[in-house]
């Protein structure tokens, strides 16, 4: 592709790659559709042509460039033997009216499958067709669906189908919020989502994770700090099972948001969190944005006694945590003796002192003294060498070359 001259006006303006969807707005400029699409939903570049900074009318109409777009299909085909695929004729968007009249199709029982697959061909064309599919009403026909379907456990049910176009529609913060304060059956939403994680197929509670984390990202605090321990379970059930990449992270980051007050700490903890947490620092498959993640979760979990204690229950606990400290990134060093330091602090009985000291906690701090961290986190090292200074210091199992650096009293 680099060694094919391609001519400037084949170009889009906005990402400078081959336009697959020519359309001419206002000021008289084409664009692909996708990228100027993407450029208009954003509010505050909305309002201009980014080209020329003419006002663009809020609801102006893109208008389909025929002749540039056959013009890159040629070019396309003349350059097949260079490795050129030709761009396929882009399909009309769609319209309001359209995905109304497919809605009202879909509440019959027969049509609802076919329905769903129109539905999420067009939520992947673009993303304005997802826009206006919330705009018509898509979210809370897909929600009915999930919160009555009974699909049975194993098979590709109609739920299953709603879930992934619910996820792929990106759904906008007042959606998402509406989505909260939805009832169906006696039941909220996110109750139905916890439901699916508990009884659904593997992709269902993958969807559901990710939906749960959208939503909890936008709800208000009074509400996670209401979540029960049978929530907490469901969601650590997702790290346990490792169902997929995707609904793991969407698991932590939903570990992150609830656990910042005590109160859900706790209830995390009660849920079986601390030792799945330290499995998933165990594995050596394991991501390194995903361990910092982890490692997050654990400090917080380490902020109440209980979670502390499930930590020390834990057999490699407080090693693997050592272990993580100056080996996956600056957030995860700064994590890993956050915790060490909750435990050293509050936790740090004569048993826990020599096990940190057996396990090579000693060293490892004294090498973030040397090295280039946090200043916070090296004075929190610092702070535990002193603290325990009495049976730590000097002791056989230091490197000699450590021992200069450990701190005087």
């Amino acid at each position: 592709m680099d060694e094919v001259d391609v001519p400037s006006y084949f170009l889009c303006p906005i990402s400078l790659e081959i336009m697959r969807d020519p359309v001419t707005v206002s000021s008289g400029i084409t664009y692909d559709r996708e990228s100027i699409e993407r450029w208009i939903s954003s509010s505050k570049n909305s309002s201009t042509c980014p080209v020329t900074r003419q006002p663009l009318p809020s609801d102006s109409d893109l208008i389909p460039n025929h002749s540039l777009r056959r013009l890159i299909q040629a070019w396309c085909t003349l350059n097949a033997s260079k490795g050129i695929e030709r761009i396929p004729t882009p399909k009309p968007p769609v319209d309001k009216a359209q995905i109304l009249k497919l809605l009202n199709e879909g509440k019959a029982l027969q049509h609802q499958i076919r329905c769903l697959r129109s539905l999420r061909s067009i939520a992947n064309e673009s993303e304005r067709n997802r826009r206006c599919l919330e705009s018509a009403g898509a979210v809370d026909f897909l929600a009915s669906i999930v919160a009555n379907d009974e699909g049975t456990s194993g098979t590709r049910s109609s739920d299953e189908e709603a879930l992934y176009i619910l996820y792929r529609l990106q759904i906008s913060e007042a959606g998402l919020k509406k989505l909260l304060i939805r009832r169906s059956n006696g039941e909220d939403f996110v109750k139905t989502l916890m439901r699916i994680l508990q009884h659904g197929t593997y992709q269902s509670r993958a969807y559901a994770a990710l939906l749960l984390k959208s939503m909890f990202e936008v709800c208000d605090p009074i509400y996670l700090m209401a979540l029960r321990v049978e929530h907490f379970v469901q969601i650590v059930n997702v790290l346990r099972d490792q169902i997929s990449q995707q609904a793991s992270k969407a698991s932590l980051q939903i570990m992150v948001e609830i656990c910042q007050w005590s109160r859900s700490r706790i209830k995390a903890v009660e849920a079986g969190a601390v030792s799945v947490l330290i499995e998933i620092l165990l594995e050596k498959t394991t991501e390194k944005r995903d361990l910092e993640m982890v490692l997050v979760v654990l400090d917080l979990l380490c902020g109440c006694a209980e979670g502390r204690a499930e930590l020390l229950r834990h057999g490699a606990g407080i090693a693997v945590v050592s272990k993580k400290i100056l080996r996956v990134s600056h957030v995860a060093t700064d994590r890993g003796v956050r915790i060490l330091s909750s435990i050293s602090r509050f936790s740090g009985t004569s048993s826990v002192v020599q096990e940190m000291l057996q396990v090579g906690v000693v060293s490892k701090l004294c090498l973030v003294l040397q090295m280039d961290c946090n200043h916070k986190t090296k004075e929190k090292a610092k702070e535990m060498l002193k603290l325990h200074s009495r049976v730590w210091k000097n002791p056989s199992c230091i490197p000699i070359h450590l021992l200069s650096s450990y701190p005087s009293s």
